[in-house]
């Protein structure tokens, strides 16, 4: 890469007319643009999925769907896409290849960490049709297991207290409902772009117990007035790293501070039922649909359970990313036997997809070697993903009578990983989990027996669900896994279940 100078220019809206022709720039104009649509979680998938969307949908068709984007967590955005007017560098990475983009849909946005009042005031506002989401599974404050709102949730608590001032996901959009109620009534569809199965509805769900415990007749208000419609996303979207940085300055010869990087698969598939004006993402690729269940389980089951159960058995295996993993003979043989083996058989019917050409797809995504996918970081809120991803695929198994062999292998693997995070296993790597501190007090008091962990484990009834939880094979398989993969070489017995000897 050849040298620019330090003072090389920032990205900006006075940038745009002298960016260098190899970057893709937008093919409308922003001055034009007005804002239709507020999007909640202002991370690296938004910015390499949905907004990339609505930028192909105003190219196509300039319309009123400009994006304020609003962050309720950390990182703030004001330093960075907020100086540089909403304007960030897309780069679609596959191996060697690298191609770049400036995506302007998004005009404006909007930091409320602090206070939820810059975010209320966004989301009240009559202009908005739209407000989608990103903010990851655990910030639904949700009961994995049933979807039901968990009030034990100290920000849900607070919530109920204070209304006006809300700190968890569902209050802000309760909160806002109420405001747009009382000052002039339009309808909104609130559209969840997170990676859970039925996502509108638990979002849904979650929002219309708290509005029950308002009263005051707004949860009927909600019910004639907003859509939740549920939705299936799809694009890996690693987290930015500084040779994603160096390469905007040092090759295209700009400072960006909001780099983002994907791969060049994406998919939408939409729910059409809403509640307010719909953007046609459908011109630009997006899938409406009545239903999208099969999607949604065929993704979560076969490309997000690959990944999950890669993330845990590479980090077992001293590997750091998912493409290591896929180029490590043992795990990636044993992901394509178990999904082709025990999770394939659960799915139902997707229209226009061949199921095993999907998992051939999914593997290749996966070997990606320009997507840096770091295992950690996709372990991260582990106890808020395996239920949808394996516990659901093992759950239908064990209802058919079929073996669930292979599949106790990430859920064990899991396990694991929080346990030896544990004081009592060393404190071996620091996880990001809701449940890490659970599971690594029942570590600390049980030691390394598999079978009381994973009794002990199981038990947690907000993961788990009941029937589980109480079938003796499904404990006693994850539990000869999990001995395993506590033993001094953790992959030893799983090179013994695919029969090929212990690891040389």
């Amino acid at each position: 890469m050849s040298a620019v100078p330090k003072t090389a220019e920032r990205l900006g809206p006075a940038l745009l007319d002298r960016l260098p022709a190899a970057v893709a720039r937008p093919a409308y104009d922003r001055a034009a643009l007005a804002a239709g649509i507020a999007h909640i979680g202002v991370g690296a998938f938004h910015r390499t999925h949905q907004a990339e969307f609505v930028d192909d949908l105003l190219a196509d068709r300039l319309d009123r769907f400009g994006i304020v984007g609003i962050n309720i967590r950390p990182p703030a955005l004001a330093d960075t896409l907020g100086a540089q007017g909403g304007l960030y560098t897309r780069l679609m990475r596959e191996d060697d290849r690298v191609t770049a983009r400036v995506i302007g849909s998004i005009v404006r946005v909007v930091d409320a960490q602090a206070s939820a009042e810059p975010a209320l005031a966004v989301l009240a506002d009559p202009a908005i049709d739209l407000v989608t989401l990103t903010v990851t599974e655990k910030g639904y404050c949700h009961t994995p297991a049933n979807g039901a709102l968990d009030e034990s949730r100290p920000e849900i608590a607070h919530d109920l207290a204070h209304p006006e001032a809300p700190q968890s996901l569902p209050g802000l959009i309760l909160a806002a409902l109420e405001r747009r109620r009382k000052a002039h009534g339009a309808p909104v569809t609130v559209m969840s772009c997170d990676n859970i199965p039925s996502n509108g509805a638990i979002l849904g769900r979650v929002v219309a117990a708290l509005a029950e415990r308002r009263g005051d007749g707004l949860a009927g208000w909600i019910a004639g007035n907003v859509a939740f419609p549920s939705t299936m996303v799809d694009r890996i979207a690693p987290a930015t790293g500084a040779a994603d940085l160096a390469y905007v300055e040092q090759v295209l010869g700009y400072r960006d501070e909001a780099v983002v990087v994907g791969e060049p698969f994406r998919q939408w598939v939409i729910e059409d039922r809403f509640a307010a004006r719909r953007p046609d993402f459908g011109r630009v690729g997006a899938q409406f649909v009545d239903d999208v269940g099969a999607f949604e389980h065929l993704k979560m089951r076969v490309l997000n359970g690959a990944q999950t159960t890669l993330c845990y058995l590479g980090v077992l295996a001293g590997l750091e990313h998912t493409f290591d993993d896929m180029a490590d003979p043992l795990l990636a043989g044993f992901v394509r036997r178990m999904l082709a083996e025990e999770t394939l058989p659960t799915l139902e019917p997707v229209p226009g997809i061949v199921p095993e050409a999907y998992l051939e797809q999914s593997l290749a995504r996966l070997r990606n070697t320009a997507i840096r996918h770091r295992n950690h970081q996709i372990a991260t809120d582990g106890s808020q993903k395996i239920v949808q991803r394996i516990l659901n695929p093992i759950r239908d198994r064990r209802r058919a009578g079929a073996a669930i062999d292979l599949l106790c292998v990430p859920v064990a693997a899991w396990m694991a990983y929080l346990v030896r995070a544990s004081a009592r296993f060393g404190r071996a790597w620091t996880v990001d989990d809701p449940y890490a501190d659970r599971i690594a007090a029942i570590a600390d008091a049980i030691g390394d027996d598999a079978a009381a962990l994973t009794a002990a484990i199981v038990a947690i009834g907000a993961i788990f669900p009941a029937e589980l939880a109480a079938d003796a094979t499904f404990r006693a398989g994850v539990a000869a896994r999990l001995a395993g993969f506590l033993a001094p070489d953790p992959l030893a017995d799983l090179a013994r279940l695919c029969g090929a000897g212990p690891p040389g």
